[in-house]
């Protein structure tokens, strides 16, 4: 199952990842910086956040913290089932743990997941595939990790920790976190597999857990149909990051958002100017943000960065990144890198 994109998420549990980087010598405004979260929201259990607010504080942390190893699967394993309230609690009260991901897998946007996650079996497992394509692609590996460990912690915490070894695979070539993933898991994780998968032997999935309470399973269930419906929103802007983050890139015009989102371009114009941005606008914020963040986290060429970013020439980029930060890709690189 697909998490929806345009839920909005408690603000709280932005606060596992601050709380993370504070541990680390980051302090909440600079983890907050062009978010609009306020630091009374993250302790309002109640609060709402959106995808792009949340999206923009992953974003200040990865910059804060380039050089921590495997940052995202760290962070995923500060959670558990109680940091997500309402839908943690309704996969205790199920009858067994494979009830209990289904139950996981249906009311998903209430979680921190961004990965499309679905279960499957095969040879003597149980398995949840993580495909994160829909994420930004700068995004995409911290997010990714992100999922996997928190989706570890929860097996471990609904099977009252029987479950200590789990299977990992990744589709990436890239082993630099092979260790410390082996260390969570059990088990050296697989590379260069076909998926991006958890797996864990399939004997654990059905037996009954003593937190089941058939009772209180549907009314958690009911509840969190409910929240589901209260945090969807429909937001345009949502629509058209989604499009120029994804298949689309950042190079589409505004004819071809709009035709992917079966809009005319007037109307599409017209809906963003309620909503107070412009095309223009949210395709210029996305660039500066990937720009900040491939800069520090890559070893891109300033040429290459700026085709990445949809620039037709190089002088056009270090214009544009002059406005965004008074210095010019190059300085901006070797002063975040420590000269």
């Amino acid at each position: 199952m697909g998490n929806t994109q345009t839920t909005r998420r408690p603000s709280a549990i932005s606060k596992v990842m601050i709380n993370f980087a504070k541990n680390h010598g980051v302090d909440t405004e600079t983890c907050l910086f062009g978010t609009d979260i306020s630091e009374n929201s993250l302790n309002n259990g109640a609060a709402l956040i959106e995808r792009d607010q949340e999206m923009r504080l992953i974003e200040n942390i990865m910059l804060a913290l380039p050089n921590i190893p495997a940052l995202g699967f760290k962070i995923g394993l500060c959670y558990n089932i109680a940091t997500f309230g309402i839908w943690g609690f309704s996969l205790r009260t199920c009858r067994t743990l494979r009830e209990a991901l289904n139950t996981a897998l249906r009311f998903l946007p209430l979680s921190t997941a961004y990965c499309e996650i679905s279960a499957f079996e095969e040879d003597g497992y149980f398995g949840l595939l993580m495909n994160p394509q829909s994420i930004p692609s700068h995004l995409r590996a911290f997010l990714l990790e992100r999922d996997m460990a928190a989706s570890i912690i929860i097996i471990k915490e609904l099977s009252l920790n029987e479950i200590q070894t789990m299977q990992t695979e990744f589709n990436t070539l890239d082993t630099t976190n092979s260790a410390y993933i082996e260390s969570v898991c059990g088990v050296k994780p697989l590379y260069q597999s076909r998926r991006n998968a958890i797996r864990v032997p399939i004997k654990y999935i059905d037996k009954l857990q003593p937190t089941y309470d058939a009772n209180l399973a549907r009314l958690l269930s009911d509840q969190c149909t409910r929240q589901l419906r209260q945090r969807q929103t429909g937001g345009i802007r949502d629509s058209v990051r989604n499009q120029i983050l994804g298949d689309l890139g950042l190079m589409a015009s505004l004819d071809d958002v709009a035709s992917a989102i079966n809009l005319s371009s007037r109307t599409l114009r017209r809906r963003l100017d309620h909503e107070n941005t412009s095309f223009r606008a949210l395709v210029e914020e996305e660039r500066k943000q990937m720009a900040f963040q491939l800069l520090v986290s890559s070893d891109m060429k300033i040429d290459e960065l700026a085709a990445h970013l949809g620039y037709t020439d190089t002088s056009s980029f270090t214009r544009a990144f002059r406005r965004w930060s008074d210095c010019s890709p190059r300085d901006y690189r070797q002063t975040q890198n420590g000269g």
